[in-house]
């Protein structure tokens, strides 16, 4: 039961963090023009502000004042199915609407000081979802009470950014993330909860960035995003059962408090291309990889425990300064999308992608994470209601592969299970130049 806990407050933080999982749940949401091209060339095109949020150099690309503000929504859906144990003996069934949906807005502001110099301002999520399964082991007297639950999360990353341009076709930039991020987690055993988080926190990273203009019609950008170890605080709590004979004490049920749990995240490179092969048609594309096999453990610090039960109730017990919570055996992931834009007329422009986004989870699979391949289609249309003022639409269907896997419950032992996930985004964004 110990370990069971670990894992659960391994997995509420992890989700509070930002650029958590290069597919899982990832939100690439951060324009309504991005999901409309599957974010193909996103690092490099700069058709407004919201190539802040990929690549801060290309803020060099920019001669006035420009401004974007959008809202994706976000109808996730996860299916976990045929979920059983003690070798099938124990079949708790299936829930097709374990996923939960998510309004995403966002908000950018680039600022040209001079011909050389540019800075910018931007706010968006790189994550917010939640998944609850703990309608499987409703009115059940066992079930992996440790795997199933609600987990529900929310990030926002505050970018502050600056460019310089070396020359006609060099110019690089770099930025600050300040990420924000909250989690709510339970699980419940019955009328008893086994874990309790609710914990929110900051932390800092950076991004750096260049691009490169051939000519006119032909840039590349480039960019790598330095992402932090994320501290999270709160409310963490865990009931345990421990067996502390060699104390004189026996099998007692303990309540532990973490102050906080560290996260370390992987950094994240991208590689962006744009053409224009006539006047009115342009493709782009981008690869991006993210270092995910440097992700080992997660890590809670200062917990204080204490006998919950019992003539010893309330009874304290040594502290732990430092506990490695969770093993995780993810790997280096790669996205791969290419895009084209058909411009029809001065008021009208079109767009659509296709994305290939690769799952993390390797050796351990989790019912929490219901990660897997990803393929996405995508579409897209600006309206330019005039010289300054453009609406942009986006919408992409993303579908997961079907996972048949196995996790290990401290209750139950190894519980099967077949998780798919996949979604639909619907984006609208107003953008203005001055």
């Amino acid at each position: 039961m110990k370990l069971f806990n670990k894992t659960l407050l391994a997995v509420a933080v992890t989700l509070a963090s930002s650029q958590v999982m290069a597919s899982g749940f990832q939100l690439n949401s951060q324009s309504a023009t991005g999901i409309g091209r599957a974010f193909a060339g996103d690092a490099v095109i700069a058709d407004n502000a919201s190539v802040l949020s990929r690549n801060p150099a290309a803020m060099a690309l920019f001669d006035t004042d420009a401004i974007s503000v959008g809202l994706t929504y976000a109808d996730i859906s996860v299916d976990v199915k045929d979920v059983n144990f003690a070798g099938g003996a124990v079949d708790l069934g299936s829930i097709d609407d374990a996923g939960t949906s998510k309004a995403i807005p966002n908000l950018y502001y680039i600022h040209p000081i001079n011909d050389k110099f540019a800075v910018g301002f931007a706010a968006f999520s790189n994550f917010g979802t939640g998944t609850d399964a703990s309608s499987l082991s409703k009115n059940q007297a066992a079930a992996p009470f440790d795997l199933l639950g609600e987990t529900e999360v929310t990030t926002v990353n505050f970018n502050t950014s600056i460019s310089y341009r070396i020359n006609d076709m060099f110019s690089i930039g770099l930025g600050i993330d300040a990420i924000y991020g909250e989690g709510l987690l339970t699980r419940n055993a019955g009328a008893t909860p086994l874990v309790d988080v609710d914990a929110d926190g900051w932390a800092f990273g950076g991004i750096l960035g260049a691009t490169f203009e051939l000519d006119q019609d032909n840039r590349f950008g480039v960019s790598y995003r330095f992402s932090p170890t994320v501290n999270v605080k709160g409310d963490i709590n865990t009931i345990t059962t421990q067996d502390l004979s060699a104390a004189g004490l026996g099998n007692q049920v303990i309540a532990t408090s973490f102050d906080s749990l560290d996260v370390p995240l992987a950094d994240i490179f991208q590689f962006a291309g744009f053409h224009q092969l006539t006047p009115k048609f342009a493709v782009h594309y981008t690869v991006q990889h993210t270092s995910w096999s440097v992700f080992e453990q997660i890590t809670a610090k200062d917990g204080a425990n204490t006998i919950a039960t019992g003539q010893l109730a309330g009874t304290q017990l040594p502290a732990v300064s430092s506990v490695a919570l969770k093993e995780y055996k993810w790997k280096d992931s790669w996205l791969f999308s290419v895009g084209g834009t058909y411009t029809i007329n001065d008021q009208f422009t079109v767009r659509a992608g296709y994305m290939h986004d690769q799952g993390i989870v390797d050796e351990i699979s989790s019912i929490s994470f219901p990660d897997s391949d990803r393929n996405w289609f995508t579409a897209g249309m600006s309206y330019n209601i005039n010289l300054h003022n453009t609406l942009d639409f986006g919408i992409a269907y993303i579908k997961g592969d079907e996972v048949n896997m196995i996790e290990n419950s401290a209750i139950t032992g190894p519980v099967n299970a077949i998780t798919e996930s996949s979604g639909i985004y619907y984006s609208v964004q107003y953008s203005y130049s001055f």
